[in-house]
């Protein structure tokens, strides 16, 4: 079960260059639907035709990362952010910058840190750079150049058990495994519902390829299946890593559909899966584009709880994703009747 998600997290894909992850998924799910395409922005779209409401249920390929903004004379890379990152979860990382030569490792420093310096001050992103112990002339034999994009190296492990995971991507490829497995496992299943799952590009940086996608799919309503940060044990808040997928009611951008709530919550009270409630302040996912289509749609989230989400390696649970896949499942073989509140 874990080694597709191993593979998902390993490839690099971040905004705007989601294309190896694309072609992973497409051998993935060829075969268990009715029409596999890709739309001029890049999204995937998987069609699984029925006789029923069309829906749309959308986890987005691209991940966090870096870009190449400056070479200095001395080597010294500056780079710019795609998608939200803590500066200090960058301090000391493996990355790899990739090139059209190759790939060119380097480690990210800053000054004081480089020179063993007292720190007195948490660094910015402009302080921080890439050093490849390349200069800038060497730089440019390799390939390296501005606007290229740097990703960290992390690779995929388990942390004390088999269902603790961690490893970069999982923001949000753990998404796009649970849409993989729930078209694999529903392959030969007829629905009472005409269903696009979509493999949506550029989330992080603008919820770009939801908005572009829902004008060829035109949906009734739709699902956005997505990671959040699991809320601190120590403030006695419920929403924790290994207690089930969470269900977000509100986040900064949109409040979602209670009849879509209320459904999702219904099934995992019958088959006994457990499932977290949160209202969250910041943040927001292609759930806000799919609600605000021509003129507003129902639309819902459910997330995967992610430790250490937006850093370079993040940790997550196998039961929570599993767990994900039987509610997911169970509402597209019995969905509601309207989704209208």
């Amino acid at each position: 079960m874990s080694e597709l998600l191993m593979k998902l997290m390993e490839i690099n894909g971040p905004s705007g260059y989601e294309h190896n992850v694309r072609a992973f998924i497409i051998k993935e799910i060829k075969e268990c639907v009715d029409e596999v395409f890709v739309d001029k922005m890049g999204n995937l779209i998987a069609h699984k035709r029925g006789k029923g409401r069309r829906i749309m249920v959308a986890a987005h390929m691209d991940e966090i990362g870096l870009m190449v903004k400056k070479i200095e004379d001395n080597g010294l890379i500056r780079f710019s952010t795609i998608g939200g990152i803590e500066p200090i979860s960058l301090i000391a990382q493996k990355v790899d910058i990739i090139t059209g030569k190759g790939d060119v490792s380097g480690v990210i420093s800053f000054r004081d840190l480089a020179g063993d310096e007292l720190i007195e001050e948490l660094p910015e992103i402009n302080d921080l750079y890439i050093d490849t112990g390349l200069r800038k002339n060497e730089l440019a034999i390799v390939g390296v150049k501005v606007g290229d994009y740097v990703v960290p190296t992390h690779k995929p492990t388990f942390l004390g058990n088999k269902k603790i995971i961690a490893g970069k991507a999982m923001d949000d490829r753990t998404g796009c495994y649970v849409l993989i497995k729930i078209i694999q496992n529903l392959k030969k299943q007829k629905l009472p519902l005409d269903v696009f799952f979509v493999f949506t590009v550029q989330e992080e940086i603008g919820l770009y390829g939801a908005q572009t996608s829902l004008y060829k799919i035109d949906p009734e309503w739709g699902i956005a299946v997505d990671t959040t940060n699991f809320n601190d044990p120590d403030l006695k808040v419920e929403c924790g890593v290994g207690h089930g997928p969470i269900l977000i009611a509100k986040d900064s951008e949109m409040i979602a559909n209670k009849c879509l709530n209320d459904t999702l919550q219904e099934i995992a009270r019958v088959k006994k899966i457990p499932i977290q409630v949160k209202v969250e302040e910041f943040g927001t996912t292609d759930a806000s584009k799919i609600m605000m289509h021509k003129g507003g749609m129902p639309a819902a989230i459910l997330a995967i709880p992610v430790s250490n989400i937006h850093t370079t390696i993040s940790i997550s649970h196998m039961d929570d994703i599993h767990n994900c896949i039987l509610i997911l499942e169970e509402l597209l073989k019995n969905p509601p009747k309207s989704c209208i509140f």
